[in-house]
């Protein structure tokens, strides 16, 4: 199985899906602020997990691939190769299937609950959590996926988790996030207007996170197995070859050897 982990930050990496992905075959890493385009293979990747970012998507004056990478998503999804989008993935999906991203009423930043709605029992991503559990959130955006779309989870302020089709999901918290990649999220929170103004104390999201990231750890990898799990039964597996890139693509990518 070949997976393709789009990251947009080093800190912001596949975090703890890595080591499952490896597991089951190939992990490629595309950075779209770094490279035109992935490296178009004889056939399409056998999933894509989108992971997150300190951007936001409306942001194309700033980052202009961000505009390339959503043209590249909705050609994915077409394709009906299995997607994963993970916070800033998930609002990414969410625009290249029709829908868009909106301002939470207020951010979330820490360990928040998270409840299922009961259309998720019958997931095969999503049905094997709890029906009520506390998940790591940094984001101030929430995607709003096109009409169609199944809710999944949500939070007392936003979306947290729905399904577009039959192969593509999307999870506003952070299931991937590692000890690593959390350390630098919080060492680095002044560089985040908004959890400043939120009052975010580094010291008390500390104490908090480590009774709590073993167990958070495990529920991702498990979530990231089950992902995987139906990607190997898609019928989009070994399609063909990729559609073509938009243009001005050129064709490149690097392998990941580590995973933060």
């Amino acid at each position: 199985m070949r997976v393709l982990a789009v990251v947009h930050q080093d800190d912001a990496g596949p975090g703890v899906f890595a080591a499952v992905a490896r597991e089951r075959g190939e992990l490629e890493l595309w950075r779209p602020d770094e490279e035109l385009g992935p490296r178009l293979v004889e056939v399409d990747p056998d999933a894509v997990m989108v992971f997150g970012g300190a951007m936001d998507t409306h942001q194309e004056a700033e980052h202009p691939w961000l505009r390339r990478e959503k043209q590249w998503l909705a050609g994915v999804l077409d394709r009906g190769v299995p997607v994963l989008g993970v916070c800033l993935g998930a609002q990414l999906l969410a625009e290249a299937a029709g829908g868009s991203v909106r301002r939470t009423s207020e951010p979330e930043i820490g360990w928040r609950q998270i409840s299922l709605v009961p259309e998720a029992g019958a997931d095969p991503v999503l049905g094997g959590l709890p029906a009520r559990f506390t998940g790591f959130q940094w984001h101030s955006y929430e995607a709003v996926p096109p009409r169609g779309m199944v809710e999944l989870a949500r939070s007392t302020r936003a979306l947290q988790a729905y399904r577009v089709g039959d192969w593509a999901w999307g999870i506003q918290f952070h299931a991937e996030v590692d000890a690593s990649s959390l350390e630098s999220w919080i060492a680095g929170y002044g560089a985040d207007p908004d959890a400043v103004a939120s009052g975010l104390d580094p010291h008390r999201l500390r104490d908090e996170t480590k009774p709590l990231l073993g167990a958070w750890n495990e529920l991702g990898r498990a979530l990231c197995a089950r992902f995987l799990d139906v990607a190997a039964r898609s019928p989009g597996r070994h399609s063909g070859p990729l559609s073509p890139a938009p243009s001005g693509y050129v064709s490149s990518s690097i392998r990941a050897s580590t995973a933060r």
